[in-house]
Order: structure tokens, then C-alpha cells, then sequence
């Protein structure tokens, strides 16, 4: 994916509401997906800095939840998914030190970390999973996202 296809994901996938139940229905699928394929992540569900929903699956390292702070603290600070900015890191060729001044040990430029988007309102929180190449943890959330949008429908 390029930075425009991104861009156009997160108008895309957007919800119309979000709570604690939310964050447990949206959890349990990741949880389901990942259980399905055997994969070793770890899958947080904040919003507005609270931690809705935390799962680790078996052989997940225990430095996950490293990589999942630092995700979060790059989508947070950017308002965009950690796909996107990587993206555009790559697209450009430069680092998140040189491009936007933040230090790579405290902000994780790697796919797997998604906003939650509320329609007409903004960004609430975010989706991530870690433990896959970027890719793959990217691919997780969105298609979770997706398939519990598609429940609603």
C-alpha cells in the first residue's frame, strides 16, 4: 500500500460509536483471527489512554507490549496509522528523526497500529497488534476492524 491508499483506509473504516463493549466484541475477533492462524501477537484496544482491552497469545514476546506503547504513542502524536507513516518514512526516504524530530525509541514507525475514528467526531483511541512484520500486524487490525464493521451492518 501507498500513503494515499492509506489515507483513504482511515476515512474508510470509521465508526459511528465506541465503547467498553466495543473494544471487547473488536478484541475477541482480532483474538479469533489470530488463534486461527496460530500467531504469536499481543492486541490492545485504548482509548483516550485507557487500556479497553489487552490479550497476548501464546508465544508472543514478552517485549510487545514495548513495541505496542510505542505505536500507540506514534498514532497518537501523529493522527494517522503507524502503517502510514511508514510508509511515507519510506516514500521519502528519511527517518522519524529527520522527518518529524521524535525519537525512534519512543515512537514506532511500523504497521500495526490503527486510530479508532469515530464519524463527524475524530480520533478516540487506536487498535494495535505487534508481533508480525508490519505488514501482517497492519493486515490483522484492518481486517478485524472490517469484519466487526461488517457485524454491524
Amino acid at each position: 500500500m501507498n500513503t494515499q491508499q492509506l489515507l483513504a483506509l482511515e476515512q474508510e473504516i470509521q465508526f459511528e460509536s465506541f465503547n467498553e463493549e466495543t473494544a471487547w466484541r473488536l478484541g475477541s475477533i482480532l483474538v479469533n483471527a489470530a488463534n486461527s492462524k496460530s500467531l504469536p501477537v499481543a492486541i490492545d484496544i485504548s482509548v483516550n489512554g485507557r487500556q479497553l482491552f489487552f490479550h497476548s497469545l501464546s508465544g508472543a514476546p514478552a517485549d510487545l507490549w514495548h513495541w505496542i506503547q510505542r505505536k500507540i504513542r506514534l498514532v497518537n502524536r501523529v493522527g494517522h496509522s503507524s502503517m502510514y507513516i511508514s510508509c511515507l518514512l519510506n516514500e521519502k526516504n528519511t527517518t522519524i528523526e529527520k522527518e518529524l524530530l521524535i525519537p525512534e525509541s519512543e515512537f514506532a514507525p511500523h504497521g500495526g497500529c490503527f486510530p479508532i475514528i469515530i464519524r463527524g467526531t475524530g480520533i478516540i483511541g487506536t487498535v494495535t497488534v505487534s508481533g508480525l512484520p508490519q505488514e501482517e500486524d497492519h493486515e490483522l487490525v484492518v481486517s478485524g476492524i472490517r469484519a466487526f464493521l461488517a457485524q454491524l451492518r
